[in-house]
This record gives C-alpha cells, sequence and structure tokens, in this order.
C-alpha cells in the first residue's frame, strides 16, 4: 500500500493539468496539497515538469495591475509549460482583505485572470504557506511586498527570485522563462 501511494498523487479540478501525477516524479518543493481560491483541493505535483511562476498576489497594491502582465504571461507560455500561480497574500499593507470569494471575483471581473490561483495565505514569516517557506528558503529571498515572483525551474529546484517592482513583461524575467522552458 505504501509503494501504491508513493507512486501515484491525485490532482483534482485543475484545469489543463493532468489527474494523476506520480509522486515520486514530484520535487519537494511541490510536494504539497493547498486549496484553490474557488475552495477546490489542489496537489501541485500536478505541475511538476513545468516552469512555474508563483506570484503572491493583493487586489489593493500600486503593483496590482501586474495582473494584466501575468496573464499575458500565462497566454503567451503556457502551451510551452509555463504555469502562472497566484497566492493572495494579506501580509503586506492590509491589500487583500476580502474572502476567497471577494478575490475571485474580483481577479476574474477585473483582470480576467484564467492562471490558477490559491487561496489566501501568508507568505513570510512563521505562518508562510510551505510553498513560500520553501521558496524563500531555495532563493535566499523571502517577499517584502507584493508581486514578489519566484520562477521555478522544470526540474523544481532551480528557483530565482524577482521582486515586486520587476514587471511581468520585463525583459530579465521573460528571458529567465524562455531558458526554463527551453530547457526539456
Amino acid at each position: 500500500m505504501r509503494a501504491l501511494a508513493k507512486w501515484f498523487s491525485i490532482a483534482l479540478g485543475i484545469a489543463g493539468a493532468p489527474v494523476l501525477a506520480l509522486a515520486a516524479d514530484c520535487p519537494a518543493l511541490l510536494n504539497h496539497r493547498l486549496n484553490s481560491l474557488r475552495g477546490a483541493p489542489q496537489n501541485l505535483c500536478a505541475y511538476a515538469g513545468k516552469v512555474i511562476l508563483a506570484v503572491n498576489t493583493a487586489s489593493y497594491c500600486g503593483f496590482t495591475k501586474q495582473y494584466e502582465g501575468l496573464q499575458a504571461l500565462h497566454e503567451k507560455y503556457r502551451d510551452q509549460g509555463l504555469v502562472v500561480i497566484g497566492f493572495p497574500a494579506n501580509d503586506f499593507g492590509m491589500q487583500e482583505p476580502g474572502s476567497n470569494a471577494e478575490v475571485a471575483d474580483f481577479c476574474e471581473r477585473t483582470f480576467k485572470v484564467k492562471f490558477p490561483m490559491m487561496e489566501k495565505t501568508s507568505v513570510v514569516g512563521a505562518k508562510a504557506n510551505p510553498v513560500f517557506a520553501g521558496l524563500a528558503a531555495a532563493s535566499g529571498e523571502a517577499p517584502r511586498w507584493n508581486f514578489h515572483k519566484y520562477l521555478i525551474g522544470r526540474d523544481g529546484k532551480s528557483v530565482r527570485s524577482f521582486g515586486s517592482k520587476v514587471a511581468p513583461e520585463s525583459a530579465d524575467l521573460v528571458a529567465q522563462i524562455e531558458v526554463h522552458l527551453a530547457k526539456k
């Protein structure tokens, strides 16, 4: 039974993601179950082998317009293996005060966000969710404000950190995405 559990991990309700992901192929950084913004259980192992851009988001921040660029990246590169994942957090300036439903409505209505969004969480300190705690440890840099970005390579181990002021369409970020997408 344990061997079977080691091999298979079920991912529920992730649009465009495989339903079964091999746990043995799942990097530790992604081996977490979280809920989507709409409350559906999500297994991040479903994204193993993809290039991931993980971003802590907030609805009432000066950087909120970055949702447009994040959505554009998602649309441009998803067929090549990029997944943008948003993590709404109220850690900085109380700029994400709404409920999960309110955040989902805002993102979908205002910015037409189609990339995966996880439920509201914390991304810094002792209360940081396990994904962001792992990203901070792997990169040596914790978010200092909303819209901090982590680019995770297909191997699920290589992590590069980009601060809030780095726009999704910045030449450096796009170049790094393309480098990681080229690695198979």
